[in-house]
């Protein structure tokens, strides 16, 4: 159990559920309908499920071990490095999980002869490590990376079961889906950048012992929560905007976006202008994790959306 807790196993079933709903919930139930085509069979769509995940529990242990004093301060109850798995150990899995992914990476990249796409799970890979061990201290940078790699696990399903079948015949149709895959990573990297943000200030003691450059530390918590209460903002006025212009006509999709999406997150901005506690930003946090689940569960409408 400690190691599924290690390498984060509730995120990388959401990981793997998103992955899964664009798959089998966006694009195959279009395939005779749009006429989209996809590139992935059953076993060449789990070998990249399985790279995504061997890629991301390597981030995620990684990450534990660089935090180990971060942690003591943060979340003494829940450090698990050198508690219950050894550092030594630690890192042996974090070898070999990177290794499984990319050797994975490269297979699938083979199999859909664009092994150019290989390079995106080295990168990934190496960015992981880098964000851990580095671009983590820097003022923003670290938290703007790591949501582009949440957004990406989303985009690599596009990338590998869209991209490599584009022709002049069906360019529009592909080209469309693949800009829905997008809408959702976009989605991603703005709920998980402001989540990111809040942990921030949640874990602003633990992070100053380490000499990480967090927006809390360089300018204070009050600024800080002032500024992530505006940024929270942004997301709510996009989405709208999206349901607006894009779902307006289907009524289910659009109560379901505020009732799911819309209204967690005004009631995310409403907790942020009050928020004091270490209590307060783990609970905007929770909620905002809820957000993104049940933000990427909206692919699911599309079956009724564009078949009606």
């Amino acid at each position: 159990m400690h190691f599924l807790n290690l390498i984060r196993w509730k995120n990388l079933v959401l990981i793997a559920l998103v992955q899964c709903l664009i798959k089998y919930a966006l694009l195959n139930p279009f395939q005779d309908s749009y006429g989209v085509q996809t590139t992935l069979q059953p076993l060449g769509f789990l070998v990249l499920v399985l790279a995504t995940l061997c890629i991301a529990a390597a981030g995620y242990i990684i990450n534990d071990i660089q935090d180990v004093e971060a942690d003591k301060i943060n979340k003494p109850d829940r450090v698990i490095i050198d508690t219950y798995i050894s550092e030594k150990l630690a890192t042996n899995l974090f070898i070999v999980l990177n290794v499984i992914g990319v050797v994975l990476g490269y297979i699938l990249s083979y199999s859909v002869e664009q092994t150019n796409f290989f390079a995106i799970f080295i990168i990934v890979s190496g960015l992981l490590y880098i964000y851990s061990t580095y671009l983590k201290s820097i003022l923003l940078v670290g938290n703007i990376v790591i949501s582009l790699i949440v957004a990406l696990s989303i985009i690599i399903v596009g990338v590998f079961d869209i991209l490599p079948v584009i022709s002049d015949n069906n360019r529009d149709i592909q080209v469309f889906f693949f800009k829905l895959i997008l809408d959702y990573a976009v989605f991603a990297f703005m709920i998980n950048l402001l989540r990111e943000l809040i942990k921030s200030i949640e874990d602003v003691d633990g992070d100053y012992k380490i000499g990480v450059q967090s927006l809390p530390i360089i300018l204070g918590r009050e600024r800080a929560n002032k500024i992530v209460f505006i940024l929270s903002v942004i997301p709510i006025i996009c989405i709208i905007f999206y349901v607006v212009n894009n779902l307006f006509k289907q009524l289910v999709a659009v109560g379901y976006f505020l009732i799911f999406v819309i209204a967690p997150l005004i009631y995310v901005t409403i907790k942020l202008y009050t928020a004091e506690s270490k209590k307060d930003y783990h609970f905007t946090s929770s909620i905002l994790k809820f957000v993104m689940l049940t933000g990427m569960l909206s692919i699911l409408l599309y079956q009724f959306i564009l078949l009606n």
